[in-house]
């Protein structure tokens, strides 16, 4: 015997070609096919076995193929066109150095557990992770100075794989993160960046790696080194998975951990994004931080709520992370002394009195003067789910606000379809994607047009799934008949339903196989015929959502659905790529309001698949009777069973009766009616429903205030968050001195809308200055003795009286309709992000 060495030689790029190491280092490419096309011209066939992945397929590829490349005329033309394309993108001026000049340079810190960028980087689990993912996109194209940072797994989130019995397999990949677009970050100095955070008698050390987004970094962290023991080296193994210990390492890793990166890497925010609240554990780092400046700890809590954003995704109170008493006097007794905080006072800030827990939502709302959810419903949802922690604030008017989510479109839109709006549109669309008058002329597409796109767009797609479960079959050794017949399964013309998310049981996978019998005569009618692809992971703790999963997969092998209906495996990016490209119908049906927004729809839509989804999340205010489809009406339940049963009645109802009928009316072989929907579906969803939309949005509403309070809070040793934080103090220990004594009003009889209403009231403000609070006549819809649609308008001191008490006065114009009103005085500050920053309210007694 001997002995002998291996080892890997890497090709070497041809000087001519040698920027493509840029573009496959930096994830530009995912969302322009030109980039993509530089690999895949070389060879196709790598290309699909690498799974997509630029880095691996340059460590993989054969040098004479690259020479070849670099010989090739054509291949070099393509290569110049899209390194002058991809120089014009990284250094061009964007909308937000034209709109906010002042602002450059000024970074946007956005933590998420995760980022759904591609699918190969699978660190995502679904929609939280894909819209992180492509916020950071539209960031990038719109030119914002934002930074993301999250947790690098290892083992990703989980691949599915489907057994020969229908059953969901888990397996968990180990990433070799060297073949991955992203590159250890490394000081000035070249040495690669740990930073430590402490766990009960030790520290974990971890590694940042540095991920290219266009013109926006994103920096994960990564504990899986060798100076951790075992157990540390797997807090970062794998998304959502482990115990609450876990959970617990690895939001400390993300909150506290990310916030030291970023100061290693010499990188100070000026605004703080927390999407979701698994990072919400940041804004202690950096209360702490401001202490050991020697900020008073009440004080640094000022200053950094003053520019923090936290959004909720969650309208399920059971679906924020919580942790007991114990368990945070575990993890953080050693961390106490440097915030300077009592344990009393540390507990409260995420403390949940109803369910006595530490709520991370909680916290993150305590130290966030910007609050919103992620649609209109969901924040109206959020409003009444967290009215308690804003104490006498009427729900409706507790300051949580929403941003509607929506999509990175050049991700998820098909080639075919850009193509198609270059001619018919402009050829610069990409560049006004939000002007909604643009997509009016999605009009003059000729019909027989964009239909010949969408079909082969559904043949693409039929293919695509015939190839994915032919290797599924043969993985799992079954007959060659089972595999010969995938050949005849799905027909590109008959009507598709699409239906592919997380199987969580809320979101109803198994909704439209209610009644069986009804399903096979829309499944199997020979004239009208229907089918329906399902896809989607089920989290392996969630065993009703496995189940369903199994349930579906035995429909799928019964005759009158064989061939008809199919459950395609690992539901990713990749695979939602061709799904919303090339179904019919993209259909949703949860219980409503459960869904927080939704975006799956939105990606569809931009395909000119249609929505035919439950009135929840995103739907409502996309949906207008012409532009998809609607199950139910909206109504809120409180019997989960009369709610699914109400629902498939309604979502077999509107099949029968628009869906079907609409696809099969043909004139002149095509659905003339079907394409109308089309038309009016990507006229309205598409300018709205983007992240470049979105995006802006947070801009103009949160970042550039957040920045602009932020600075203005640091100056001068934090004077106005010293200011502000010993008036919130005096407010709170003398608010119970304020009433409304007394409260009149002129006479009722004989006014009318459009009259006045003249009302006093007598108020005693005790030890609180009159300067300090404002009085106002809040009227509305009465509801219960209650007031709906508050407005307010405010009132006069005409004089003071005895004891600090005062007399006011105001007008109130009356409207049309039913009215309730009353007086109420709240605390007031020119320091304030919003009227309710001290949810202090004193209310006369009863309505008039």
């Amino acid at each position: 015997m001997f002995s002998f060495h291996t080892l890997s030689v890497i090709p070497r790029l041809p000087a001519n070609i040698s920027r493509l190491n840029e573009i496959a280092y930096n994830f530009w490419f995912s969302w322009n096919r030109p980039a993509r096309e530089l690999f895949f011209r070389i060879n196709s066939e790598l290309w699909d076995d690498v799974y997509h992945n630029p880095v691996k397929f340059l460590l993989r590829v054969k040098q004479e193929e690259l020479n070849a490349a670099a010989d090739d005329p054509g291949y070099l033309t393509l290569y110049r066109n899209v390194m002058e394309r991809f120089d014009g993108y990284m250094q061009g001026k964007k909308w937000y150095h034209t709109r906010y000049p002042g602002h450059a340079g000024q970074y946007i810190a956005y933590f998420s557990a995760e980022f759904g960028l591609h699918e190969s980087h699978p660190i995502y689990s679904g929609g939280l992770g894909l819209l992180a993912g492509d916020h950071l996109k539209s960031a990038s194209d719109l030119g914002l100075p934002l930074v993301g940072v999250g947790l690098l797994y290892k083992h990703g989130y989980f691949t599915q794989r489907i057994n020969a019995e229908g059953r969901q397999e888990v397996e968990y990949p180990y990433l070799n993160f060297h073949e991955m677009p992203m590159c250890p970050a490394t000081r000035e100095d070249g040495k690669e960046i740990l930073i430590t955070v402490e766990l009960p008698g030790r520290k974990v050390y971890a590694r940042v790696w540095r991920v290219k987004v266009g013109r926006v970094d994103l920096y994960l962290l990564d504990t899986d080194i060798g100076r951790n023991c075992r157990e540390d080296r797997d807090i970062t193994a794998q998304l959502y998975g482990g115990n609450k210990d876990v959970r617990m390492a690895q939001e400390i890793v993300l909150g506290i951990g990310g916030v030291r990166a970023l100061r290693e890497l010499k990188i100070n925010p000026y605004m703080w994004h927390i999407n979701e609240g698994h990072a919400a554990f940041l804004c202690l780092e950096r209360l702490r931080g401001k202490v050991q400046e020697g900020v008073n700890p009440q004080v640094a809590a000022e200053a950094v709520t003053a520019n923090t954003l936290f959004t909720t995704h969650t309208p399920v109170p059971a679906g924020h992370d919580v942790y007991t008493a114990e368990m945070m006097d575990h993890y953080f007794s050693h961390y106490l002394g440097e915030t300077g905080l009592s344990r009393d006072e540390f507990i409260c800030l995420g403390w949940d009195h109803d369910r006595c827990v530490f709520n991370m939502t909680y916290l993150a709302m305590r130290f966030a003067d910007f609050v919103n959810g992620v649609s209109e419903l969901h924040g109206h949802v959020s409003r009444c789910m967290f009215s308690k922690f804003f104490g006498s604030v009427p729900p409706e008017e507790v300051p949580i606000f929403h941003v509607t989510n929506g999509v990175h479109t050049e991700t998820m839109m098909a080639e075919v379809m850009k193509e198609l709006f270059s001619k018919y549109l402009a050829p610069d669309w990409r560049t006004n994607m939000s002007n909604s008058d643009l997509w009016t002329r999605v009009e003059s597409i000729p019909d027989d047009v964009l239909w010949a796109v969408h079909l082969g767009l559904k043949k693409k797609t039929v293919d695509f799934i015939r190839h994915r479960l032919k290797m599924q079959r043969i993985r799992n050794y079954e007959p060659a008949e089972r595999v010969a017949e995938l050949e005849k399964y799905l027909d590109p013309e008959a009507l598709t339903i699409g239906f592919a998310r997380r199987y969580a049981t809320y979101k109803r996978a198994t909704l439209i196989f209610r009644d069986l019998a009804r399903l096979t005569r829309l499944i199997n009618d020979s004239s009208r015929p229907v089918q329906i692809i399902f896809a989607g992971k089920a989290h392996p703790a969630d065993h009703p959502g496995q189940e369903m999963i199994k349930r579906i997969n035995d429909f799928t092998r019964e005759e009158p659905f064989r061939g008809k209906i199919i459950f395609l495996e690992n539901y990713d990016i990749n695979v939602a790529r061709h799904l919303v490209q090339g179904v019919d119908v993209w259909l949703n049906n949860p219980r409503r309001p459960q869904e927080a927004s939704g975006t799956s729809g939105m990606k569809a839509a931009l395909n000119g698949v249609l929505n035919f989804s439950v009135l929840d999340g995103w739907w409502p205010e996309a949906f207008n009777g012409k532009n998809g489809f609607a199950i139910g009406e909206g109504k809120e339940y409180c019997n989960e069973e009369v709610q699914d049963l109400e629902d498939s009645l309604s979502l077999y109802a509107v099949l029968e009766e628009q869906i079907i009928p609409l696809y099969y009316q043909r004139q002149a072989g095509l659905p003339g009616e079907w394409l109308k929907y089309m038309k009016n579906s990507i006229r309205t969803v598409v300018p709205y429903f983007s992240t470049e939309r979105m995006v802006r949005e947070y801009a103009e509403r949160y970042y550039v205030s957040g920045i602009t309070r932020g600075i203005h809070f640091r100056q001068e040793d934090f004077s106005v968050a010293v200011r502000l934080e010993a008036f919130k103090e005096f407010i709170r220990n003398n608010w119970h001195q304020v009433s409304v004594a007394a409260l009149e009003t002129g006479s009722y009889k004989g006014l009318s809308a459009g009259d006045t209403l003249n009302v006093n009231a007598t108020v005693h403000l005790g030890s609180i200055w009159q300067e300090d609070v404002v009085v106002e006549i809040a009227y509305g819809e009465v509801d219960n003795n209650n007031l709906t649609g508050i407005k307010a308008v405010p009132m006069k001191m005409e004089k003071k009286l005895e004891d600090n008490t005062f007399l006011y006065t105001g007008k109130l114009i009356l409207p049309r309709g039913a009215l309730g009103y009353t007086v109420r005085v709240r605390p007031s500050s020119p320091d304030f992000t919003h009227k309710f920053e001290v949810p202090l309210v004193a209310w006369a007694c009863g309505l008039g």
